[in-house]
């Protein structure tokens, strides 16, 4: 059984950056799609950005509005670990951040690894805590 580690998170000021990373423990997450969602105080999971099986320029990729050309995901297929770098941060990007991985699927769709829908993944990290400060 796969298991997710976040770590990374902290305290910011508007403007800065962080990077965060998701260590997962067996191998076959090389083989599982990967996101990443946040969630705020009194306030429901959100979607942030997901990446699809392969690192490097294989891989594809998609995010959702508000992170859009500030975050970008990433992963090393041969470290097991995966990455959410985020630049320009607002105080709106306040959140426990949470990683997660989605299996194989037994027949493939398109975008089955993009998803941006919290239940359709298998594997959750325990949260890192970001903060971003005026």
């Amino acid at each position: 059984q796969v298991q997710l580690v976040e770590s990374g998170g902290g305290t910011v000021q508007s403007g800065g950056s962080l990077r965060l990373s998701c260590a997962a423990s067996g191998r076959a997450f090389s083989g599982y799609g990967m996101g990443w969602f946040r969630q705020a105080p009194g306030k429901e999971r959100e979607f942030v950005a997901a990446i699809s099986r392969s690192g490097g320029s294989g891989g594809s990729t998609y995010y959702a509005d508000p992170v859009k050309g500030r975050f970008t995901i990433s992963r090393d297929n041969a470290k097991l670990t995966g990455y959410l770098q985020m630049n320009s941060l607002k105080p709106e990007d306040t959140a426990v951040y949470y990683c997660a991985a989605r299996r194989p699927p037994t027949t493939y769709a398109g975008g089955y690894y993009l998803s941006p829908m919290p239940n359709d993944y298998d594997l959750w990290g325990q949260g890192t805590q970001v903060t971003v400060s005026q």
